[in-house]
């Protein structure tokens, strides 16, 4: 596959990460205070669908790795917000099975293994472990986010899930340089800022409910 698609792929999941944000962002600054639309969590699957196929094109398994892990959370928010059960049938089995789907694809075609992810010869082994800690890192704020929804019945975007994100896109947004990916450097810049924002509203909004 061409590199102009490849990188077509991953902008358009970055476009659609960067749009949640955006609309996340506006309605919580309408509502002072932060708030959750199910639109954010479907943006967010369909985003995080192609990332992973971005992920899996540049044989980058810190990509893989970060979108595995919250692609799921994304699907139990959408259930929790009663979105998910009204999607068509095939379509829920469709994402449910897709990230096994791509991994079984590309061990059972020999396109990659081991080797080939942890000793890339364009990703140092201290770069690799880089992006894989900030993408852990960036992960965690959706496993806090997931906890904390499990435990209040309602999914919400709490205050520690946008201290999270300013960690963990400071760590990515360093990998991304290092390895020149336009498509993260792009992604995690522009979304420092709606991180750091949606912190100051929490801490408004907390403030003003003591």
């Amino acid at each position: 596959m061409s590199a102009w698609l490849i990188y077509t792929i991953g902008f358009v999941a970055q476009i659609l990460f960067s749009g949640r944000l955006v609309l996340q962002w506006a309605l919580s600054e309408k509502s002072k205070k932060i708030v959750t639309p199910s639109l954010f969590w479907k943006l967010s699957l369909f985003a995080s669908f192609l990332l992973f196929v971005y992920g899996y094109l540049r044989d980058d398994f810190a990509i893989m790795l970060g979108q595995t892990l919250t692609y799921y959370i994304y699907i139990r928010n959408l259930q929790l917000q009663g979105e998910w059960q009204k999607l068509f049938k095939p379509l829920q089995w469709l994402l449910l099975i897709f990230p096994a789907i791509i991994i079984f694809y590309g061990y059972n075609n020999g396109e990659y293994d081991a080797v080939k992810l942890f000793q890339n010869e364009a990703i140092p082994l201290w770069l690799l472990w880089l992006g894989v800690i900030g993408q852990v890192v960036f992960t965690l704020r959706f496993i806090y986010q997931w906890i904390y929804s499990e435990k209040t019945k309602i999914s919400q975007l709490p205050l520690g899930f946008w201290a999270l994100s300013v960690m963990g896109a400071v760590l990515i947004l360093t990998y991304a340089i290092i390895r020149k990916d336009p498509v993260l450097l792009v992604g995690h810049g522009a979304g420092i800022f709606i991180y750091t924002r949606n912190i100051f509203i929490g801490n408004k909004q907390n403030t003003n409910a003591n």
